[in-house]
Formats: structure tokens, C-alpha cells, sequence
């Protein structure tokens, strides 16, 4: 909950202007003037729009509309700041102006009330660009007190919660969605200028697939079957690459039920992307493409700093396979190491944990999740995955216990996942068997065997390249968010209950 200092009306005070709030709405109601009956307004310009373009304006009438967000009354004159969509802007308030009654019913107007101003651009003695007020009209009454100007709305709880309070009281948040809508735009744009077709796929489905997660069930009634929020869009869109579309990508929403922390919400936007007759290497020119594009885009320049960390993207991106990975931070060469027990003996020494069921490649994964994956801060692609961890990707040929496939890190955080597609179903069907086993052992996140897209492979899929991008996580980079709540609008949180408590289950 939030502090004292962060709500400084409380308890009588508190009800008592909520109270005066509601009569002087009974009161404009009596006098036929309810605010609620009023259907729309002409609202011609925006704030920043007037500002930015003085030399236009000065001496035109205009029409603005927002929410009254402070107000100084001084006897026959008055100031007030009306912020709409772009800021702020002041309007000067004269009863000579608006007449006696409505200048009466100015000055009882509260702070939180939505507005409409029409008048005249100015600037006053003090230079601030401004609008003379010829009529003000009300258009919504605020029944609820906004949060104290000089503390604003902090607690991040109460910010999550209550966004549209948020957005109101605090600029920087919806400077993040801005920006976050401005990233989506750059991908979309790169993509499509590649002759990417952007495409839509089931939300529920019956087999969930394409990652290892742990899905959300439901029930359709109709079917009488039970069915899954989708966890990854990569299967119904590898069976477009089966039917010929070649270059197809998806922007959308998927749901994972597991963990929570400042990376992980259990829906999110993910961005994957799959292009016939290419392969991995053909992904990184791609996704090294996009996260260029949207800091040229987006943030204008190809140096950002994240958490107080410079990150340079004019740069190539590294590329490091995992074994020269550990073999580099953890001093352990997995090309020397030829049998499980040689890997599980390596493990015990350095301190990894493993499971019985973990072969030699899951053992080099656990490697890098301890010795190396913090330690890649600049963008870099680790590459060449073992095939345990690894169900959907094509082997190298040269060295088939490995995979064409790559990650993206940046500051010790996956941003994008690669492969050159597994297109062998007889393979595929093998992979498929071992997750089977996996679950069967209790790993909840191990995949199903799809049995329709099994059906598709064996029609044939042409060598494929796909990519999978968290589009929260890319947000979070070009916002310098420290946590991916501050980068969704209304991320998942506990229910309350009357009193402002969490819910207990």
C-alpha cells in the first residue's frame, strides 16, 4: 500500500470532499446543466500543437479538451492548466470573458474535471503561450481525488493497479507506452518492407506447442473438450510455411503459467517470424536488422543506455557458439568431454546441478545458465545449442549433436530465439518421443507430440528460418524500464478485495 506522504487525504477529510463532490453534481443536475448528458465536444487542436506551432496560432480561436489539472483563482481572473493527450496548457479564465453565472461555475469547478476550452492563443507578460478563455464548458465531473501534485502516484502497486490514475498523475508512463507503441510500428515496418505477411493463429488451441512452458487450460463447452492458451505461435505458423506463404510473421499474444518476476508477466507479446530457403545465419541478419532499426527509429541513435549500462548497436553483434562460451567463462571444454559421465563428473566439480534424466547437452545448458549468461551485456548471439534442449531445431551437419540455433542476449537477458527449422519429420517425431518422456518424468514445460503438424511436415517444409522476439523485453531496452510491469499496461496482479487487501486464495 501506499505511505502517508503519498496520500495525504484520508479517512474523514478524504470522505468529506468526496461528499461536496457528489452535491455539487446533484446541484449542476437541478440546474439542467448534468455534465453526463453531454455527447461530445469540438475539440479542434492539442496542447503541444499550439506550443510547438505559436506563430500559427496567436490570435486564433481554438478548442481544446482535457482533464483541469490545477487552478489558481484570483477575484475576476484566473489561471487554470488543461492537459490533454500531448501536455499541458494554460487558459486564462475572466468573468468579463465568460459572464457572471459561468464564471461562478468556473470557479467551483474541481481539480480532475474533464474540460472544454474555446478562445483566443496568446501569450501572457510572462512569455507562457496560452488560451483566453471565451467558454468552458464541463464535460465530465471527477468524483475522485487525484494524488497530492507534489507526490504524485508512486507506490508501484497502486500504479499497476489503477494505470488510468497513473497515466493521469505521472508523464514518464505514458512516454513509456508511446514509445512502446512506436517500437511495434519500427518492427512491423522493418518486416514488412522485407515482404514479411503479417498473419493471425489461434489463441486456443488443442496442443500447446512451439516452447517449453507450462500452458493455461480452459474448457469449450460446445466441444466438450478441453483446450490451451497458446504458448508460442510457432507451429500454426511453420504449417503456413508448409503451404507456400514463404515469409510470414505474427505479433501477438501469448500465456505461459509459470513464474513472475521483473522479467516474465504470464501473457505477453511475442513477435515470431519464419522465411522459406534461409537458415539461422539468415535469422541474425534479421534480428540484428530489427533492434537497429528500432533504436534508429524509436530512440534516434544506435548507442542507448539501459540501467545505467551503454549498450552499442552500431556495432556487428557478436557471435560465440556455447561451447566456446563456457568453455571461455567456465574454463570447461565440452568438445573434450565424450561421454555423460565424463559431462556429470565436470558438473559435480564445478558446482552444477543436474537431474538423472539430463543428458551431456542439458548439462552444457546448465553450464551457461551459471557461468555465462550474466555476463553477456553487450548484444551477442550465442549460438550452436545442444539438440536435448533443442526439439524444433535442425542439426549441424558437421557436428550433429548440436543445432543451428542462436540466442539473443543483451545485459545477461534472452531477447530473441532462432533456429534453422527442424523440416526431417521422421527426426522431428524422435524429438517429440523424448519430450514425451521428459513429461512423463514430471516436466510439465516438456512438449506434446502434435500430431497434425507431424501430418504437415511429412507433406514437406522447405529449409526454413524462424525467430521468436519477447517485443516486452525490447520495450523494456528502449524505455530503460527495470521491470516489464512498467511496460504493460495493465500487467497481471493479485485480485483485492474491499478493504485493499490482497485476496487471500
Amino acid at each position: 500500500m501506499a505511505d502517508n506522504q503519498n496520500k495525504p487525504l484520508e479517512g474523514k477529510a478524504l470522505n468529506e470532499i468526496l461528499k461536496v463532490r457528489r452535491e455539487k453534481l446533484a446541484a449542476l443536475q437541478e440546474m439542467g446543466r448534468d455534465p453526463f448528458v453531454i455527447v461530445k465536444a469540438d475539440v479542434t487542436e492539442h496542447s503541444m500543437q499550439i506550443k510547438d506551432n505559436y506563430g500559427d496560432f496567436e490570435g486564433k480561436e481554438v478548442a481544446i479538451g482535457g482533464r483541469l489539472v490545477s487552478k489558481r483563482v484570483m477575484g475576476k481572473a484566473s489561471f487554470c492548466d488543461v492537459q490533454d493527450r500531448d501536455g499541458r496548457i494554460q487558459c486564462y479564465v475572466t468573468r468579463d470573458n465568460l459572464g457572471e453565472e459561468e464564471y461562478k461555475l468556473f470557479k467551483k469547478l474541481d481539480i480532475g474535471d474533464i474540460v472544454s476550452v474555446k478562445g483566443t492563443v496568446f501569450k501572457t507578460k510572462m512569455e507562457e503561450i496560452s488560451v483566453s478563455a471565451a467558454e468552458v464548458t464541463l464535460l465530465s465531473k471527477s468524483l475522485q481525488v487525484l494524488p497530492e501534485k507534489f507526490h504524485g502516484l508512486k507506490d508501484p502497486d497502486l500504479r499497476y493497479r489503477q494505470r488510468y490514475v497513473d497515466l493521469i498523475v505521472n508523464p514518464e508512463t505514458k512516454r513509456n507506452f508511446i514509445i512502446r507503441s512506436a517500437v511495434i510500428r519500427a518492427v512491423r515496418s522493418y518486416l514488412d518492407n522485407l515482404d514479411f505477411l503479417e498473419v493471425e493463429t489461434p489463441i486456443l488451441q488443442t496442443i500447446p506447442g512451439g516452447a517449453a512452458a507450462r500452458p493455461f487450460i480452459t474448457h469449450h463447452n460446445t466441444l466438450d473438450i478441453d483446450m490451451y492458451m497458446r504458448i508460442a505461435l510457432e507451429l500454426p505458423l511453420k504449417r503456413l510455411i508448409v503451404g507456400g506463404l514463404e515469409r510470414v510473421y505474427e505479433l501477438g499474444r501469448v500465456f505461459r503459467n509459470e513464474g513472475m518476476d521483473a522479467n516474465h508477466n504470464p501473457e505477453f507479446t511475442l513477435l515470431e517470424l519464419y522465411q522459406a530457403y534461409t537458415d539461422y545465419y539468415g535469422m541474425m541478419d534479421i534480428t540484428e536488422g530489427i533492434i537497429k532499426e528500432v533504436a534508429r527509429k524509436v530512440a534516434g541513435t544506435d548507442k542507448i543506455t539501459y540501467q545505467g549500462v551503454e549498450l552499442d548497436f552500431s556495432k556487428p553483434f557478436e557471435r560465440i557458439t556455447m561451447v566456446d562460451a563456457v568453455k571461455k567463462y567456465a574454463g570447461v571444454d565440452f568438445d573434450a568431454i565424450h561421454s555423460l559421465d565424463e559431462a556429470r563428473a565436470a558438473a559435480k566439480e564445478h558446482d552444477v546441478e543436474f537431474e538423472p534424466i539430463h543428458e551431456k547437452g542439458d548439462i552444457l545448458n546448465l553450464f551457461f545458465e551459471k557461468y555465462v549468461e550474466d555476463k553477456l551485456i553487450q548484444p551477442t548471439f550465442l549460438m550452436d545449442h545442444p539438440v536435448e534442449i533443442s526439439p524444433l531445431t535442425k542439426r549441424k551437419p558437421d557436428k550433429p549433436e548440436y543445432t543451428e540455433r542462436f540466442e539473443l542476449f543483451i545485459c545477461g537477458h534472452e531477447y530473441a530465439n532462432a533456429y534453422s527449422e527442424l523440416n526431417d519429420p521422421i527426426d522431428q517425431r524422435k524429438r517429440f518421443e523424448r519430450q514425451e518422456q521428459l513429461r512423463a518424468n514430471g516436466d510439465e514445460e516438456a512438449n506434446m507430440i502434435d500430431e497434425d503438424f507431424m501430418l504437415a511436415l511429412e507433406y514437406g517444409m522447405a529449409p526454413t528460418g524462424g525467430m521468436g522476439m519477447g517485443i516486452d523485453r525490447l520495450v523494456m531496452l528502449f524505455t530503460d524500464a527495470p521491470t516489464i510491469r512498467d511496460i504493460l499496461l495493465f500487467p497481471t496482479m493479485k485480485p483485492i478485495g474491499g478493504n485493499g487487501e490482497e485476496k487471500e486464495e
